[in-house]
Formats: C-alpha cells, sequence, structure tokens
C-alpha cells in the first residue's frame, strides 16, 4: 500500500474551514450558539441582497433582492423558494402587515412602495414616496405601515386604504428603525447625521436625537422585549452599543463583527445576534448580573449581512449573495442552542 504523507499544517485550517461552514462545534469546543439547520437556495438571483420579512401563520419569508429587481417568497415548510415578483425598481425593505394581510415592498429606484395580498401576492396598489424608499416597519399599536425614505423622513401608510397619513422628518436618510408598541416611539438610527432619532409616532414629531462621540455608521437597532434597551451596532468602529431608551445614555460597549446590517434581541435566551457582511453572526448573551459578553462567533459567508429573527419559528435566517464560491444565493436557517 502507497504511504500518505500529510501536512497537519494544512489539515487543520481546512478541518476549521469545513467546522465553520457546517455550522458545527471544533473538536474540544463547546456546541455553537447558532447550527445551519438547511440551506434554502435562491435560483436566478444575482447583486445584493437587501431586508426580509415573515408571514408566521403560513410559514413564509419575503426577500428583498435590491441587486436584482424582484422579491422572491420561499416557503419555510417546504424548503424552497416558490414565487417570485420581478420588474421591482432595487426593492430595498419589504413588510408583512398582518392586520390586513398585505405585503409591502419599499423601493430605493423610484420611491415606491408597492402593495400585495398576501394570499396570491396579487397587486393592490402603490404609494410613490419620491426617492429611496427603504426600510418598512409595522407599528404593531395601530397596524400602520411606516417606511423611511429620502433624505430625511418616514412615511406612515394606512394598510387599508393604502394612502400615506403622514410624515416625520429628520436630518438625513433613516436607516434601520425599531417601534416600541407600549408607547408608539420610533428608534430611528440616522448615521449621516450622527444619531439615533427618538420620534412620537402618535404626534409624528421628533422629541430627541441622542449622539455618540467617536462612533459612526450606525445601521442597525433593535429593542428589547421591555422596551427599556435599545441594541444598535456601529460600523466605524464596529461596536454594539446597548442604549437606556430613557435617558439616551450609553450602558454597555462591546466589539462586534465587521459591516453589520441587523441585529436583533432573543428575549428566551437572553441573547442579542448582530449579522455582518465580513462574514459572520455575533452571537452576545447576558450573565447572572445581565450584563452581555460575546457568546460565539457564527462564519457564515462574505457579505452576508441581512438577517431576520423570528421569535415564533425560533430561527435566525441570514441571506448570502451569490459569489463566486456560491452560484446561488441561498437562505441560511440557523437554530438557536440551547
Amino acid at each position: 500500500m502507497e504511504e500518505v504523507n500529510y501536512n497537519p499544517r494544512r489539515i487543520i485550517p481546512f478541518l476549521a474551514l469545513l467546522f465553520a461552514s457546517l455550522g458545527l462545534a471544533r473538536p474540544g469546543q463547546a456546541e455553537p450558539a447558532l447550527v445551519v439547520e438547511s440551506r434554502i437556495p435562491l435560483l436566478a438571483v444575482s447583486g445584493r441582497i437587501d431586508h426580509m420579512a415573515v408571514d408566521p401563520v403560513r410559514k413564509r419569508l419575503f426577500v428583498a433582492e435590491i441587486g436584482n429587481n424582484s422579491l422572491d417568497v420561499v416557503d419555510l415548510a417546504a424548503g424552497r423558494q416558490t414565487q417570485r415578483i420581478s420588474g421591482l425598481s432595487e426593492p430595498q425593505g419589504v413588510g408583512y402587515a398582518p392586520q390586513a394581510d398585505l405585503v409591502a415592498v419599499a423601493s430605493g429606484g423610484d420611491g415606491s412602495v408597492r402593495f400585495y395580498r398576501s394570499a396570491a401576492l396579487t397587486p393592490a396598489g402603490a404609494v410613490m414616496l419620491g426617492s429611496d424608499a427603504d426600510d418598512v416597519r409595522i407599528d404593531p399599536r395601530t397596524g400602520n405601515i411606516v417606511v423611511g425614505y429620502g433624505s430625511g423622513a418616514l412615511a406612515i401608510i394606512d394598510p387599508n386604504t393604502r394612502e400615506r397619513i403622514g410624515d416625520v422628518r429628520f436630518a438625513a436618510h433613516p436607516e434601520g428603525f425599531s417601534i416600541d408598541p407600549a408607547t408608539g416611539r420610533a428608534f430611528v438610527n440616522v448615521p449621516d447625521a450622527g444619531q439615533i432619532s427618538v420620534v412620537d409616532l402618535p404626534s409624528r414629531r421628533q422629541t430627541a436625537a441622542w449622539k455618540f462621540s467617536e462612533l459612526r455608521g450606525n445601521f442597525p437597532i433593535a429593542l428589547d422585549a421591555a422596551g427599556m434597551a435599545l441594541a444598535t451596532v456601529f460600523r466605524r468602529p464596529p461596536q454594539l452599543v446597548l442604549v437606556d431608551t430613557r435617558t439616551g445614555a450609553a450602558t454597555a460597549q462591546l466589539s462586534a463583527c465587521g459591516d453589520a446590517d441587523d441585529v436583533f434581541f432573543d428575549p428566551k435566551r437572553r441573547r442579542i445576534y448582530v449579522s455582518c457582511g465580513a462574514g459572520a453572526v455575533d452571537v452576545f448573551e447576558a450573565g447572572p448580573t445581565g450584563a452581555y459578553s460575546r457568546l460565539s462567533r457564527i462564519e457564515t459567508a462574505a457579505g452576508a449581512r441581512t438577517a431576520l429573527f423570528v421569535p415564533e419559528l425560533d430561527r435566525l435566517f441570514v441571506a448570502a449573495r451569490a459569489g463566486l464560491l456560491r452560484s446561488d444565493a441561498t437562505v441560511l436557517v440557523l437554530r438557536p442552542v440551547p
């Protein structure tokens, strides 16, 4: 038998990459905080992928494919894409309004918000905002659709009439934002102004602007279940910052992965998930005193920064664009452990 000569220095890095790509723990390490449960291909999708939303009752995931000018619908039970809406103009944001059973798609190219009846995804009207329609959120108090757009505004849209009923203005374009279901306050990242803007949606006015010195590029933001803490992630330098919603003061600052685009609280496990274009999801966990520290870093894929955590399904979805190592775009389905 021919003797096989191998170099351990070559094998070990290969195994490390293999374990990371499969979402597995390396030998001698504890089980990771997230494991890859499945991969769902998005066929014939090129370019960058932006925000996602879910219809938890029908178990369908909506994926805004900004570079492909399309919206894909993924059947999560079947594990495959089932429908595509094409001909959009750089779709960036998508939201599902359960009370009206509508899907809202915001497109940056033409500034439109287009509506589709969720059951069959038939068109149900549109609102033209003018330019750069971006992130979409549903106000849990009213069911209204809230969309960031233009050089600095949130549009408030009645999902029943599909008409804009109000605006809130800012100093610059809004990125990620989160709405408090108890008070109707919205916390809005405005990175070009270097601030988090606080908005009272019922009165449609900005009430505060919180600034953080030496930190830039605050794109993702999330509100905890109690409405007491915000998690926002800055890109320059890459830092997760926890903010007291009563005062605007930073209560913690932790190093995070680069090019962060989404952040989520997992109240069941007292964790925070940060999804980054650097190719990783950082998992932070609260200790006995309530202070957070990084629990683990889960490798995903370069450029896979868009994510969505769905507590009702207890899954984190991460969208990875097609590239040199992936012929098809893919949605990674990550299961939290334990």
